[in-house]
């Protein structure tokens, strides 16, 4: 555990790419097989179940801490993390442990089957031969709370550099639904083949957004300069919903979603189609909610992620289809190498085959003779419940990750309102001690109205005059939530909006971000529910 708490810690102190890479390699270098897997493991997000609810943990920390609960709490409140709240405050320790990550992760997954009283009694031992740091890594695992400073494409390259495999190898190998407990070091490095693991997805090609500085798309001659001809390029519509790769191998069915969640039972509906489809078959393309031919809004496809039974009524009122723009292994064979054209063509091949053409989509491609002529279409994006287009050059193969050059997004502007900012919370890692999650309103009459969260948009400067603003304008404290004067006025940007009898306002956002602070605009010149019902309609 020292190791790997030092890894998380020297991540955590570092911004620089190449530092970070350094740090990962030395602990590849340095750990034991099973420490390198189970890093892995929690670094692409396979977090060990949580054994002990909140609730608890809570008690025995300030049982360990000798504190009351209100200065708990209250400490908590001020620090907005529970696991960093429960290190700050419990003693430190004069004890120390040799077990490695691997054996820890052990000891809370067979949690499961002690009884509260052995839970309480080893959670205490273990604090008490945990140093502060290790206490904090150990915390985090504890609560299902883990995240890190850290892309998987850093971690990625530096497993790259110690085995000397390739890149997008070891992409598709960490894919798919392994464990560490079942899938050793020495598998993840050997030799593999397709049918290594039948359920295993292809890393998924992103597209980069063509907007790279600002929320306002380019114009035709901006693209035409950026991308040269347009006939060399394919254009689609970008379709709202799960991206997903749906696979068919040795007569089995899987469904992939891109956040590697194996989502192959929450869609019935599109098992018939799936097992039509002839063995070696991978197709990657959008789940959508369908009704009368055409796609609904994703708030409807909402309704139905998450839930673990899927009711007549839920399947009734949200069918669902797939729009699918890409074949990626075609009779058994990765056909990733292959143009963007030749994919297509035998994409065309396979829809033209299936006998469930309502549920098995494909993508239409968009005619145009030039960027102007498309830019026209792309004003439609709206109305085809689409978020914009999406750019493919026809000679493109299939790539690992977000990369630039061949497929690029080329999405609408985003729809705005001015809103003024009435409640506050502190970040989490590195912005903890600073208020940059916000709450904003719009007017109903003479009252502000909450419609919308937000917490990316702000430059750190930015960031840093507005907790000052927070600190001193605070006007009452609900638990770590702060109500601030109503004063500062920004400019929200959003996707999409639906009607929600979840929220008061009676609206919800889709994708809510900050595109700027509006300094020369006083709160009484903020928009108001009016005018973001009004949105609805459009």
């Amino acid at each position: 555990m020292k190791a790997f708490a030092q890894l998380f810690l020297s991540l955590d102190e570092t911004n620089k790419t190449n530092e970070k890479v350094k740090v990962l390699k030395d602990y590849f270098t340095s750990v034991p097989d099973t420490d390198k897997m189970h890093m892995l493991a929690l670094f692409t997000g396979r977090k060990p179940k949580r054994q002990i609810n909140s609730t608890l943990i809570r008690n025995w920390a300030m049982e360990a801490s000798n504190i009351p609960a209100w200065l708990f709490e209250e400490s908590y409140h001020v620090v907005g993390d529970l696991a960093e709240t429960m290190t700050l405050l419990m003693p430190e320790s004069h004890e120390s442990s040799s077990k490695t990550l691997t054996e820890w992760i052990a000891e809370i997954n067979t949690l499961a089957v002690k009884t509260e009283d052995e839970k309480k009694q080893w959670l205490l031992n273990s604090w008490a031969m945990l140093d502060n740091q290790e206490r904090f890594v150990f915390n985090k695992l504890l609560t299902g709370s883990f995240r890190v400073g850290v892309s998987q494409n850093l971690v990625v390259k530096a497993l790259a550099d110690v085995t000397g495999i390739e890149a997008p190898a070891l992409t598709h190998r960490i894919m798919g639904s392994w464990m560490p407990e079942d899938y050793t070091f020495e598998q993840l490095v050997q030799e593999q083949h397709a049918g290594d693991d039948i359920s295993r997805p292809y890393p998924f090609f992103l597209a980069y957004p063509i907007q790279e500085t600002s929320d306002k798309g380019k114009t035709a001659d901006e693209i035409e300069h950026s991308l040269g001809a347009a006939q060399d390029w394919q254009a689609e519509w970008k379709w709202d919903g799960i991206r997903a790769q749906m696979i068919k191998r040795d007569g089995q069915i899987f469904i992939w979603s891109r956040g590697e969640d194996l989502a192959t039972e929450k869609f019935p509906e599109l098992h018939p189609f799936l097992n039509a489809l002839p063995d070696g078959t991978v197709l990657d393309g959008e789940i959508l909610s369908f009704q009368n031919d055409q796609p609904m809004s994703f708030s409807v496809l909402q309704t139905r992620i998450g839930r673990k039974n899927l009711s007549k009524k839920i399947l009734a009122d949200s069918p669902v289809a797939t729009i699918v723009y890409d074949c990626l292994e075609y009779n058994g064979e990765d056909i990733r190498y292959k143009s963007q054209s030749e994919r297509r063509s035998l994409l065309e091949q396979l829809q033209a085959d299936t006998p469930f053409p309502d549920v098995f989509r494909i993508s239409a491609l968009i005619a145009f003779n030039s960027w102007a002529e498309l830019e026209k279409t792309r004003e439609q994006s709206r109305a085809m419940i689409a978020e914009g287009i999406m750019l493919k050059r026809k000679s493109a193969t299939y790539q690992v990750g977000r990369r630039r050059g061949d497929w690029w997004k080329w999405k609408i502007d985003p729809l705005s309102v001015d809103a003024v900012m009435i409640y506050a919370q502190k970040g989490h890692g590195r912005r903890a001690d600073l208020y940059t999650d916000y709450t904003f309103a719009v007017w109903d009459g003479d009252k502000l109205v909450p419609f919308a969260k937000a917490y990316s948009g702000l430059t750190d400067q930015e960031i840093n005059k507005v907790d000052y603003f927070v600190k001193r304008n605070t006007l009452e404290k609900f638990g770590p939530v702060r109500t601030v004067k109503p004063e500062l006025v920004f400019e929200i940007g959003f996707e999409g909006i639906n009607k929600s009898t979840r929220h008061k306002s009676g609206i919800a956002l889709r994708f809510p971000r900050i595109l700027r602070w509006r300094h020369d605009k006083p709160k009484e010149e903020a928009d108001t529910i009016e005018s973001l019902r009004a949105l609805l309609n459009e």
